[in-house]
């Protein structure tokens, strides 16, 4: 396998954009294994659209673990030609002040993977060239072995551009993606609109396809990429579960992780996928996931499927236990208000979820349950992230079950109350990746399982 890592200097420089085309050319010729890295959930749709398997998400904040990590990266590349990583924000921006804190740059030096930085270059020239020394000198232990200029309008732009990064700085320049309306791709609060609503989605990512093919020098890009044929080291300590698993997965709940879907299937969990905006009653199973995802996008129509909303509360109140990341507690509320609608949910928490016009949470946290909950026991150590232009509100009798905490540069700068327990219903706006630690995981799939093992 070859593999590289395509990194923006700022956010909104257009890497995704670059990667999106990168995938289109490259897939015609090479099997890609794409990555995304950080939490993001929408990009790696894109990903997996394009070369027909799905993207990974590759995070140090979420598996703290080097080793595991690694294996996360290395684990789907037996049968790839490429491993193409897509950065996040700028590549030394990460969480506080500290380069290699959950940065892109510290997953290059972490995984070996060399750099191709991507520039907007549509209001500059040689000044290009001294933002492309900056990063050179800023950090020489990470490996920047090409440079894409983005958003041009002329070759001549271009060739200027490129001959100073050539003589300032020694980068190969591999090209360039011209300015072009046609490619351009719409974006909401959580980042890009999902794949699947977009019109002509297709027609634009061949667009982007064919404008890398044109302007970019794929040969030379393949001919940077770094060799890695060391094989996965599977990490351990994940036990096995006998555990029939309902997932929500529709339009409304599509935000998983894939390797938290695999690390389910690998312990011995059977997954059913469920659609809460269609199907009308549950499969047989012994517990609930419902994932995040835009619920306020399909307000109406949840509402309407009263069939599956009354089995969900059922379940609930029969001491199923179910487990609900961000959008699936928006769900499980008994209402979902959206500016001046309002829609009746599943009313398992006795709380109203209100989408509001700014982001109400964004970043990577850490969790510590004051109680035993389905997630984890009282004081156990959760690492997560929040991402949403939501509040979930409760009545009064209903309190928080999590003791919430932001962390930067080693100083706690948030505290906050979340999360939320009703029978052996939990719901938080709280996502999390299985593999931080298995131990956690291990307890998260006993708690599951606790109807099923007690009905033995």
């Amino acid at each position: 396998m070859k593999k590289i890592l395509v990194a923006g200097v700022t956010s909104g420089a257009g890497k995704t954009s670059v990667v999106l085309g990168l995938l289109a050319a490259l897939s015609k010729k090479y099997r890609i294994q794409p990555y995304k890295v950080g939490p993001d959930y929408v990009d790696t749709k894109f990903h997996s659209r394009i070369v027909g398997r799905d993207s990974r998400n590759i995070d140090n904040f979420l598996v703290p673990d080097q080793a595991t990590l690694t294996y996360l990266f290395k684990r789907n590349t037996a049968d790839i030609d490429i491993g193409l990583v897509e950065g996040v924000m700028g590549l030394y921006d990460g969480l506080g002040i500290d380069k290699d804190s959950h940065s892109t740059a510290s997953i290059a030096k972490m995984l070996g993977l060399p750099v191709i930085l991507v520039i907007d270059g549509h209001a500059a020239s040689t000044s290009v060239a001294a933002i492309v020394k900056g990063f050179q000198v800023f950090d020489q232990e990470v490996d920047i072995a090409g440079v894409i200029i983005n958003n041009l309008k002329s070759d001549h732009h271009f060739s200027l551009i490129k001959a100073a990064i050539e003589k300032y700085d020694r980068v190969p320049v591999l090209g360039y993606l011209p300015h072009c309306d046609e490619i351009s791709l719409p974006s909401r609060q959580l980042g890009l609109v999902p794949d699947n609503e977009l019109p002509q989605v297709d027609e634009k990512i061949a667009k982007l396809g064919q404008l890398i093919e044109s302007h970019v020098d794929l040969d030379k890009l393949v001919e940077l990429m770094k060799v890695d044929d060391a094989p996965a080291v599977v990490p351990n300590g994940y036990q096995p579960a006998h555990l029939k698993l309902g997932v929500a997965y529709d339009d409304a709940f599509s935000f998983y992780y894939e390797d938290n879907l695999d690390l389910l299937k690998r312990v011995g969990v059977a997954l059913t996928f469920f659609s809460p905006l269609h199907d009308q009653q549950l499969p047989d199973v012994d517990a609930l996931y419902l994932g995040g995802g835009y619920p306020e996008e399909f307000g109406p129509e949840l509402a309407a499927n009263t069939q599956m909303k009354a089995a969900i509360k059922q379940a609930s109140d029969d001491g199923m236990p179910i487990y609900a990341e961000c959008g699936g507690l928006m769900y499980l509320a008994k209402q979902l208000v959206d500016g001046s609608h309002s829609y009746p949910m599943v009313g398992v928490l006795n709380g109203t979820s209100k989408m509001t016009s700014r982001l109400r949470r964004f970043g990577y946290c850490f969790a510590e349950p004051v109680r035993d909950t389905v997630l984890a026991k009282r004081g156990a150590q959760v690492r997560g992230h929040e991402f949403h232009h939501s509040v979930f509100t409760a009545n009064d009798e209903l309190k928080p079950v999590l003791q919430m905490r932001k962390v930067i540069d080693g100083k706690v700068t948030q505290q906050w109350s979340g999360g939320y327990q009703v029978h052996n219903t939990f719901a938080s706006y709280l996502h999390i990746h299985f593999y931080q630690n298995p131990a956690l995981f291990n307890q998260l799939l006993t708690n599951l399982g606790a109807m099923e093992n007690a009905n033995r």
